[in-house]
């Protein structure tokens, strides 16, 4: 009698494991042990369209709209369509860019917050239908896709579900309050018959009919959609509208059913608009409930899949990360002249980070008024291209040695980690020099299992180690310092249940003279130095210091102009009392990338007024110190700044601490007095989404305003916060 409920349960154990494997989604017992967790966690694996979208590697995100024509960050659903002037659009310039940069997928912003659309809508009339864009008959969106077409590229839609014209608008859609009724999609308008006669009926109200009618012109007008994108990112809210995400989905897999869901169940965001990566990213997560029957899906922070997290999980879920930030300071195109743009060693750094560490990379590239790339841009996108196929088209490992399921350039070939089998050394005909190693585990059949891993050299007749990581997943990049070598040893040192190795490849990637960090202390004095990376990770490897060139030389300019070879060569510090510099690294016949930064006036007599948290004092928000900084506590929410003379000021730079959220200003005011008594209002200011992408900010005034006294105070803090927080103040001269 024991042996046979023995048997049952072995079988009921075989049967829970073959049904498991294979499955994106796995619930968790209340009887499963953590053995039996981490068991289930190795056996979650992706979808076919999820595995197809890890595979897109690098991605194009283009923010473009009536922002483009107003300069602002977030519109406010009250711009007229005629604002929307565009002359010239070029979308194939969009593509081959994209193209030349090693990007597969365009996804662009059909309908960003402020509501108006560009693509013929029939649903509304917020839109290029409602500008001079080609008399209002213009579609951004079908010259779009034709261009994706023609450069083998594919299309995403980004199409927010905040949308402020059907807010302020007196007869719009969004809460207002009507009843959930059948209805079908599309709703059918006379004159304007789809091609498509797919129809549905959904139970819903006015805004989710609205919703899904756009859906179904964008999945069926505009040829085969691989990505849906909805943003979490909500201006304003009215009568406690919700969206009927279940019937959002119903309709996104009918219509388009290669496409992946971006901040639903099928892809999640990274958690920053910065370009940060984590150090271990896991694509099996957890949830509370079953994921596919969630409408809400919160953000997702911080630790995701370590095994502490799963021991508390009820679901088990593959859901891969997406990185996206921007190429330049903000979404959209503002100017040529104060927002900078991303330099080439910063985009190719990320990119390295996020495809090398199991995410996928979205860059936004924001087209300007006259509906291209910019020029700086676009030198940039040619670059980073340029560094992907040296480094990463050429693999070293060419006709050598060892396994040869991790050695060939099939994706379905692979390794286990069987009878303690976790060790893989590859000789080489001879000797190479390398400092990037990439690694990527069979995830289409068998999930992401390890957790640690370890790459040696063979130098001077013995094991030297290289370098080391965590999670591989799709695919992990390893740098560091150059290491000439005919062996190499890679060791899986810990991982759930018997992993799996795909690929792996060696690669050198040819360094350039270094990015530059410009900098200048309370007293004025202007330093530059090779820039070590915000995200702790060195140019050039272990103790890059010592590694530059002899022949380095950074040159600079105070003028505006771009430092060439004749420029002045940088040695010592230098005062400058305001204004900008430029400076780039020169190394042999190599040149690196632009940096530069405008510096306000000196800050070395100026006082400062404010009320504290008593932590972080008024004093840190002028002491040239970004590390620290001040923020009001539970006092009245504004800085006053005495100049200690009287100036004739153009704007200001506010810069936000890194890792404090707290008090960030979203949107404020800004003063000016002679006397510090007699204030005068030179504008308000909005500053944008902070708290996702907490880099300095710089204001100009529409005309100079001359005083001693600056006071600037908070209005709307980012999250809802009531107190204000600075890390640094500049004023423009």
């Amino acid at each position: 009698m024991i042996n046979k409920i023995l048997t049952c349960a072995f079988c009921v154990l075989i049967f829970t494991a073959a049904n498991a494997q294979g499955q994106r989604t796995i619930k968790i017992n209340s009887e499963d042990s953590h053995d039996d967790i981490i068991e289930k966690a190795a056996l979650v694996v992706p979808t076919a369209n999820q595995y197809a979208y890890k595979k897109l590697e690098f991605t194009c995100f283009v923010h473009f709209g009536v922002n483009t024509f107003t300069r602002k960050e977030w519109g406010d659903g009250f711009e007229d369509p005629k604002i929307f002037n565009l002359q010239n659009l070029d979308t194939d310039q969009w593509c081959r860019t994209a193209k030349e940069a090693g990007m597969k997928l365009v996804m662009f912003t059909a309908k960003h917050h402020d509501g108006f659309v560009l693509w013929q809508s029939r649903y509304t009339k917020h839109g290029v239908m409602s500008s001079p864009f080609k008399d209002g008959k213009g579609d951004v969106l079908k010259e779009l896709a034709a261009s994706c077409q023609k450069y083998g590229l594919k299309l995403g839609v980004y199409l927010s579900p905040a949308d402020l014209y059907q807010i302020e608008n007196k007869e719009g859609l969004y809460g207002n309050l009507s009843e959930y009724t059948e209805r079908v999609i599309p709703r059918p308008i006379e004159g304007r018959p789809f091609a498509n006669k797919t129809s549905f009926k959904f139970k819903v109200d006015d805004y989710n009919e609205y919703v899904l009618n756009q859906l179904f012109e964008l999945l069926t007008e505009y040829g085969p959609i691989h990505e849906v994108w909805f943003d979490g990112a909500h201006p304003k809210r009215k009568g406690d509208q919700q969206y009927n995400y279940l019937a959002w989905k119903k309709l996104i897999q009918t219509l388009a059913p290669e496409a992946v869901i971006f901040g639903k169940e099928d892809v999640r965001w990274c958690g920053n608009e910065s370009g940060a990566t984590r150090e271990s990213e896991w694509d099996v997560v957890t949830f509370d409930e079953d994921p596919h029957q969630m409408n809400l899906f919160p953000d997702m922070h911080g630790d995701l899949g370590s095994r502490e997290k799963l021991f508390d999980a009820k679901y088990l879920h593959y859901l891969p990360a997406e990185t996206d930030t921007s190429i330049r300071e903000g979404w959209f195109y503002r100017d040529e002249t104060d927002q900078k743009v991303r330099s080439a060693d910063d985009v190719f750094d990320i990119y390295e980070r996020s495809v090398g560490g199991n995410a996928t990379f979205l860059l936004n590239i924001p087209p300007n008024r006259e509906g291209k790339f910019s020029d700086e841009d676009v030198s940039v996108l040619k670059e980073v291209g340029k560094r992907i196929r040296e480094t990463y088209g050429n693999d070293l490992l060419k006709n050598a040695k060892g396994e040869s399921a991790i050695l060939d350039a099939n994706e379905d070939s692979y390794v286990l980690g069987e009878n303690g089998k976790d060790t893989f050394i590859i000789t080489l005909p001879k000797t190479i020099t390398l400092n990037r190693f990439v690694l990527q585990e069979a995830i289409q059949t068998h999930g992401q299992r390890i957790e640690k891993h370890a790459l040696d050299a063979w130098v001077n007749d013995k094991w030297e180690h290289v370098a080391e990581g965590t999670t591989i997943g799709y695919k992990k990049i390893l740098r560091f310092a150059d290491v000439t070598a005919n062996k190499l040893r890679v060791r899986i040192l810990k991982s759930r249940s018997k992993f799996s190795l795909s690929k792996v490849s060696a690669h050198y990637y040819t360094p350039r003279p270094p990015q530059l960090s410009i900098n200048r202390n309370l007293n004025g004095q202007v330093t530059i130095a090779p820039k070590k990376s915000d995200f702790g990770w060195k140019l050039h490897g272990e103790g890059f210091q010592k590694d530059l060139s002899n022949d380095l030389e950074i040159r600079y300019t105070t003028d505006g102009t771009v430092p060439n070879k004749n420029s002045k060569i940088f040695t010592n510090s230098f005062f400058l009392k305001s204004g900008g510099v430029k400076a780039i690294a020169f190394e042999k016949e190599q040149t690196g990338s632009l940096s530069e930064r405008e510096f306000g006036l000196v800050k070395k007599n100026w006082t400062v007024k404010g009320t504290t948290d008593n932590k972080n004092k008024p004093e840190n928000a002028i002491d040239a110190d970004e590390k620290t900084y001040w923020n009001s506590g539970n006092g009245v929410p504004e800085l006053t700044i005495d100049l200690k003379e009287t100036k004739s000021i153009r704007g200001f730079i506010y810069t936000p601490p890194l890792n404090f959220k707290e008090g960030l200003i979203e949107k404020g005011i800004i003063k000016v007095s002679k006397n510090g008594e007699s204030w005068k209002t030179v504008q308000t200011f909005d500053l944008g989404n902070l708290i996702n992408d907490p880099t300095a900010r710089t204001i100009q005034f529409t005309k100079k305003v001359k005083g001693q006294y600056i006071r600037i105070e908070a209005i709307i803090g980012a999250g809802g916060s009531t107190s204000a927080t600075i890390a640094e103040i500049d004023i423009l001269e």
